[in-house]
């Protein structure tokens, strides 16, 4: 079992910014694809975001796209999930995993997200 470590949530006010952390001691990041996925009281784990193992490639679902950014810092062995303009709609848990598939068919997409870390709460208000 890979263990991953979210951090970075908190309460913010509609239209605010946050940072997520994802990061690991036991194994090198860059090796996987990384992916965040977030799940609302009463609603079903939602993907949100991945990316590829070099960076160069990354995907997001609609209801986040032009507002998230996914980023890798190799240094660190963190992947961030730069999160703008936030929505009351927003408010989740939200986890990283690793990606246990991942392809091109004209779009990037990530699949079998795996090896869940414990999550972070975010939670906006409005």
């Amino acid at each position: 079992q890979l263990q991953l470590v979210e951090s970075g949530g908190d309460s913010v006010q509609s239209g605010g910014s946050l940072r997520l952390s994802c990061t690991t001691s036991e194994f090198t990041l860059v090796a996987y694809p990384i992916g965040w996925a977030r799940q609302a009281p009463g609603k079903e784990r939602e993907e949100v975001s991945c990316i590829s193992t070099e960076g160069g490639a990354t995907t997001y679902a609609e209801s986040v796209k032009g507002r998230f950014t996914i980023s890798r810092d190799y240094a660190q062995n963190t992947v961030y999930l730069q999160m703008n303009n936030l929505k009351p709609e927003d408010t989740a848990v939200y986890y990283c995993a690793v990606v246990g598939r991942d392809y091109y068919n004209g779009t990037y997409y990530c699949e079998n997200y795996n090896q869940w870390g414990r999550g972070t709460q975010v939670t906006v208000s409005s």
